[in-house]
Order: C-alpha cells, then sequence, then structure tokens
C-alpha cells in the first residue's frame, strides 16, 4: 500500500528538515542489527522515497557509512535518525518517526527478522501507561511541555525560533 501526497519531517531540533513529493512505498519495519544500532532501538521504521520527489528543505544532514552500500543520515545538532541511503538506490528511505504525522504511512511488512528481538512479540502484553502517570505524575508533565525544545511537527519559516 502507498499513499500520494507531500509529506515532510525532520530532526527533533529542527535543524534539518526535508519534503517527500508524491509516495512513500515499501513502509516497512527493519529488524536487522545494524538498524537497531542507527535507531537505538528495537527496530527502525523506514518507507522509500522517489529521488526525484524527495529535497532537504533545511539543514544539512550528517552522514554515517555504515557499509559499503549504505549511508545513514542524522542531524548533526540533535542525533536523529533521518536517511538511509542505499548507493545506487532510485530512492531514499526515510525515518517513519521522523514524519510530521507518523501516523499518516503504516508499515505493510518487516525485514531483518532474523535479529528480531526475542521479547519483541510480548510487548503488548506489558502495562500501559500515559506521559503524565508515574513518577512526578502531571507537574513533570507540564514542566516538561512548558520547556519542550523539541522542534513543531510542522514546517517553520525560521529555525532556530526566533523571539
Amino acid at each position: 500500500m502507498s499513499i500520494s501526497r507531500i509529506y515532510t519531517g525532520g530532526c527533533q531540533c529542527g535543524a534539518v528538515r526535508y519534503r517527500v513529493e508524491g509516495t512513500l512505498g515499501d513502509p516497512h519495519l527493519c529488524h536487522c542489527r545494524m538498524c537497531q544500532k542507527a535507531a537505538g532501538n528495537y527496530f527502525l521504521p523506514l518507507a522509500n522515497a522517489p529521488r526525484e520527489k524527495f529535497s532537504v528543505t533545511r539543514g544539512e544532514p550528517g552522514w554515517f557509512q555504515s557499509s559499503e552500500i549504505v549511508r545513514r543520515g542524522f542531524c548533526p545538532a540533535c542525533g536523529t535518525p533521518l536517511f538511509y541511503d542505499a548507493r545506487g538506490a532510485d530512492h531514499i528511505n526515510v525515518t517513519l518517526g521522523s514524519l510530521d504525522d507518523p501516523d499518516d504511512v503504516r508499515p505493510i511488512a518487516q525485514s531483518g527478522v532474523e535479529s528480531r528481538v526475542v521479547f519483541f512479540q510480548h510487548l503488548p502484553k506489558l502495562p500501559e501507561s500515559e506521559s503524565n502517570e508515574g513518577e512526578g505524575g502531571e507537574e513533570r508533565h507540564v514542566t516538561i511541555r512548558a520547556s519542550n525544545r523539541q522542534h513543531p511537527d510542522f514546517d517553520t519559516d525560521h529555525w532556530p525560533p526566533q523571539d
């Protein structure tokens, strides 16, 4: 399943922003060990953006050559993983979590499952809580929201924000 439209996204701090016009194809979760390390997480959600429809609209990503054929783009200011770029491919992969609206694109497949963490299938059974629950409760949640330095989930005219 792929959806044609305009997608925007970027890093946590707003130093790097990007835009994709058209279709994000092959939305999937990659469980390979290299993607786990690149994301600092159990998997990396990715989708293909045609190169001719992809552009960086703010800043310059940093790049790490993770193998002979793949480099990974990230924000050099905050470290957010943004891109998976395979040499010679007609597309670049964007990380689905970096989209301004990550609910827009649902994964349809999983890859690298040989490295999937063994307890992954049990995650839905774990107890759940909202951000304002737990230690510090609502006060902690309010303090974090009031001092949040995260870039909003939309394009802005300036970065960093100007008062």
